[in-house]
């Protein structure tokens, strides 16, 4: 492949957006192993060609033909992309036609790069002219990810909730490894048994999605769960628990955080990283949370017009999360009838909790709202240390940094920041090793008591 940096912007909108997927070969890049593989058997059952790409192996090619101003992620699914396509080309020869791909790449409105990522990366494929016709799927934050377009009309909704629901259950395996790796009979028992149980639920969504039989799916996961408990060994005492925050590809990418969870666990931790489902939760209660102030204000100026629309968003984006979060709780329930696995954050808890103490404001928005409340709440749980996570130079953590060090510090409770970007600093485990050798000695002292 070769590179000719001519930039068309009617590209950016004629070339990214929503695109039907019938007949396309749907190209998801790789954030959580576990979630992006389960997303793509979910698309599977629905009749759409999806396929997980290899992640990190193109770094260097999205080191090429970024300038490095971009963040990390940019960085790391540019050579995605690009490793892929260029595989393909070797693989088929004459017979690649990437008109048949559809690149997945979403998006979030306010100050965040992320939501130019796949303006960027359209200027990057349209530099290579075998390249310019493959489109770039994008989803957005400001109607809550809704699939429509994607796939016929009459399926979106099911397709939406069917995905969402693969996404609970991904953040479900999720912390059913961090429980038991940490207490495993064996080392690498958890990591064989996880790998095995992501595929038997891959089959499961793609066989039962499309009809969303999510019982028989559950059922699944109980016996993942039971079959999961016998690996623990239940004479390794509790070690200290450890909570981690910060921007969600780098919090959850294992190769770009430099596999953080397993550097925690190897010093005597035991994990808990913010969800997914917690993000995707996040956005329908902003949207939620935005079309009732654009009620009332509407309201106040009897704008008979603008008083529909918002209330027509506030039934739209109420009942998604209503039923979000009906779900999710759904599947705890079930789970933790069988193991303590650690409940998610409940998005109208957190808003709540930055009112209470006035540390941030949702009308700020960016992940921070997140972080700092969810910081607060792993306080009020016991934990004993928290870690930011984050690529460097992010605007949200670095303001999440700033508002949390200070309370953190009131609370006497361990503290780390961890950005990262393609570089290896050698002073980075030293200065994990310190955070966990402090959280080991707030779990002497404290245990894992509520410390708000």
């Amino acid at each position: 492949m070769e590179s000719e940096r001519v930039v068309d912007f009617q590209s950016l909108t004629e070339n990214v957006g929503r695109f039907n997927l019938r007949n396309k070969t749907f190209l998801i890049p790789q954030m959580s192993k576990i979630g992006s593989h389960l997303i793509a058997a979910t698309f599977r059952g629905f009749g759409v060609n999806a396929k997980v790409m290899d992640t990190c192996k193109g770094l260097d090619l999205g080191k090429e033909y970024t300038s490095g101003k971009e963040c990390y992620p940019c960085q790391i699914t540019t050579g995605d992309i690009l490793y892929f396509l260029k595989k393909e080309e070797e693989r088929l020869g004459e017979d690649f036609n990437p008109k048949n791909c559809v690149y997945f790449m979403p998006e979030s409105d306010g100050p965040c790069r992320f939501g130019m990522y796949n303006k960027y990366q359209r200027i990057v494929l349209d530099s290579f002219p075998e390249l310019k016709s493959i489109k770039i799927g994008s989803l957005t934050t400001k109607d809550g990810y809704s699939l429509a377009g994607i796939v016929e009309k009459e399926r979106a909704g099911d397709l939406r909730k069917a995905t969402y629901f693969s996404i609970v259950l991904a953040d479900i395996l999720d912390r059913l490894l961090w429980k038991i790796r940490p207490y495993e009979k064996e080392p690498g028992m958890a990591d064989d048994f996880i790998e095995r149980s992501m595929h038997v639920m891959e089959d499961s969504f793609e066989k039962y999605g499309a009809n969303k039989d999510f019982d028989k799916i559950l059922d699944k996961m109980e016996e993942i769960i039971k079959e999961g408990k016998a690996i623990i060994d239940p004479n390794i005492p509790a070690k200290p628990l450890i909570g981690i925050v910060g921007e969600i590809y780098l919090r959850t990418h294992v190769q770009a955080n430099q596999d953080l969870i397993r550097v925690l666990e190897k010093y005597g931790a035991e994990v808990i990283n913010a969800s997914i489902a917690e993000w995707i939760n996040y956005t329908a209660y902003d949207r939620f949370r935005e079309a009732k102030i654009g009620f009332r204000f509407s309201l106040k100026q009897l704008r008979l017009g603008s008083m529909r629309y918002y209330l027509k968003r506030i039934i739209g984006f109420g009942g998604d999360l209503l039923y979000q979060e009906f779900r999710q709780n759904q599947a705890y329930k079930r789970v933790r009838s069988l193991i303590d696995l650690a409940e998610d954050h409940k998005v109208a808890d957190l808003d709540n909790i930055l009112k209470e103490k006035d540390l941030f404001c949702f009308d700020v928005g960016t992940e921070a709202c997140l972080s700092i409340a969810g910081i607060v709440e792993y306080a009020r749980g016991g934990y004993n240390g928290v870690v930011n996570v984050y690529p460097f130079n992010c605007m949200p953590s670095t303001i999440t940094s700033a508002i949390v060090k200070p309370l953190m510090n009131e609370l006497r409770i361990p503290y780390l920041d961890t950005s990262y970007d393609s570089s290896f600093q050698p002073g980075k485990e030293t200065a994990i090793r310190t955070f966990m050798y402090q959280a080991y000695q707030h779990f002497k002292r404290n245990g894992r008591k509520r410390q708000i």
